[in-house]
């Protein structure tokens, strides 16, 4: 009988785009649930994708490759998912902040969380303070927002945007990334983390989630 979740994982690694959605369906047709595709398949093979990037052993290219390879075969099994399967570690908002309209990263950070089981809240490019705010509001369950900054003139944006973000709802977790953003940053600014790779934004935010939860 074919291990439809080892050739999930085989597709996402081997960047299938093609073939995806197909194997997807053939294996919820011969009875895989689908929250086993996404919790057994897609997700550790994201993971493995994921480490790899931060290991300088998976470059941009492989990553985009397999993130949309991964987003295909979601797009295919979302339907079938049952209740919260998608959701079991949480939600996350992203956006690039105001001022800024490269999205590659941003894009890549949502499709990681995505990957890794949460549920991003992608607010796009060019995003102020007012919106990611608003944001929070209509989605109360949420407590871990990520900025995306790629240019210099935003770090401003960025600043402002977590500073307000902080002294409106203290209990929010910020993660900064991005071409402009650095440690040394985020310290002045007073966020709760920086990552440099779409991967480790993902991981933390991750762990952002958990801790919102109280989960150890």
């Amino acid at each position: 009988m074919t291990d439809y979740i080892e050739e999930v994982k085989t597709n996402i690694k081997k960047y299938n785009l093609k073939g995806i959605a197909a194997l997807v369906e053939q294996a919820m047709n011969d009875g895989v649930p689908a929250e086993d595709i996404l919790n057994k398949g897609m997700i550790p093979a994201m993971e493995e994708i994921g480490e790899g990037f931060k290991n300088n052993t998976v470059f941009m290219p492989q990553m985009l490759a397999a993130a949309k390879t991964m987003q295909k075969g979601l797009d295919t099994i979302k339907p079938q998912l049952k209740g919260d399967g998608i959701a079991n570690r949480g939600k996350v908002i992203v956006g690039t902040v105001l001022g800024d309209v490269h999205d590659i990263g941003k894009n890549l950070v949502a499709i990681m969380c995505e990957g890794t089981g949460m549920i991003p809240v992608d607010l796009g490019m060019d995003v102020s303070d007012e919106k990611f705010l608003q944001a929070l509001k209509d989605n109360p369950d949420v407590k871990v927002v990520g900025l995306s900054s790629a240019m210099t003139t935003t770090r401003g944006s960025a600043k402002e945007i977590a500073q307000k973000i902080k002294a409106d709802m203290p209990d929010v977790y910020i993660n900064i990334g991005g071409a402009t953003m650095d440690q040394m940053f985020a310290d002045e600014i007073g966020v709760d983390g920086y990552t440099k790779d779409s991967a480790s934004a993902a991981e933390m935010m991750r762990e952002f989630a958990e801790k919102a939860k109280g989960v150890e």
